[in-house]
């Protein structure tokens, strides 16, 4: 995915195609080759905006999700973007929903994808070794339904992270961030447009959080993607993006759903 990467004051982000903002924010170890297929599939019907969130940039009191959420409402400030789709996967959804909850007024519509928020694994009992590649291996592996997913660029990606010290202890920071962060009692609030679409094979955030999520949500659908993990906008582009589709185009033509 070669888009230039635009630089304005602090922000970092690629900006492609015309329309309604779609902006997608990726998770604790995502970059901007997680949305490959996406910004590819929709850039012809909205403007695609991918923020790189500063995971590793902001001081440590400050790596946290709200501090993430702090980041995304300045970012779509300085962009005046309105009518915005807002699309989380993982930690990037969990930022999503703390931001539709503080500052909902120029949101049309969320997307999760294996948000956190409510619950999740994450690293499960360890955090990810350094200098260990075939465990972080196993580890990126265990993302996906099909292991292979977890190309060597990708794991690449996350052994570079891990034996960083200074980006390990705000991986740690922001996990931890997460799991305090649960938004059981104020999801309810969120009067968007929600959709959910949940890899059935996710063990970082199980089916059962998108239950949750569906049922917790009152403007919320839900749909499971069958042999699928934690990133099913990765794993499984054309279904995903078929899905997105279709939720994207009841909002445009909101008629059309009249029988």
């Amino acid at each position: 995915m070669n888009y230039e990467i635009k630089q304005i004051d602090k922000f970092r982000f690629i900006e492609e195609g015309e329309g309604e903002p779609l902006i997608l924010l990726h998770g604790l170890f995502g970059a901007l080759s997680n949305f490959k297929d996406l910004v590819e599939h929709f850039r012809n019907s909205y403007k695609v905006i991918v923020p790189i969130l500063p995971l590793f940039d902001l001081d440590l009191f400050h790596t946290t999700v709200g501090g993430l959420a702090k980041h995304v409402n300045k970012f779509i400030d300085a962009r005046d973007y309105n009518n915005i789709h807002l699309l989380g996967n993982s930690l990037g959804g969990h930022v999503a929903l703390v931001h539709v909850l503080k500052h909902p007024e120029r949101i049309k519509s969320l997307i999760l994808t294996g948000s956190s928020g409510l619950f999740e694994n994450g690293m499960g009992d360890t955090y990810p070794k350094r200098g260990d590649y075939e465990y972080i291996k196993r580890k990126t592996a265990l993302t996906f339904y099909d292991p292979n997913t977890a190309t060597k660029e990708l794991v690449d990606e996350v052994y570079e992270i891990c034996n960083n010290r200074i980006k390990v202890i705000k991986i740690i920071s922001l996990a931890k961030s997460a799991i305090r962060n649960n938004l059981g009692e104020e999801i309810s609030q969120i009067n968007k447009p929600t959709l959910l679409i949940w890899g059935n094979n996710d063990t970082i955030t199980p089916p059962f959080v998108a239950r949750e999520f569906n049922k917790l949500i009152p403007k919320s659908e839900l749909f499971f993607i069958d042999e699928c993990g934690h990133a099913p906008m990765m794993e499984v582009p054309g279904e995903f993006n078929k899905i997105l589709a279709d939720f994207l185009s009841k909002l445009k033509h909101p008629a059309a759903t009249i029988a």
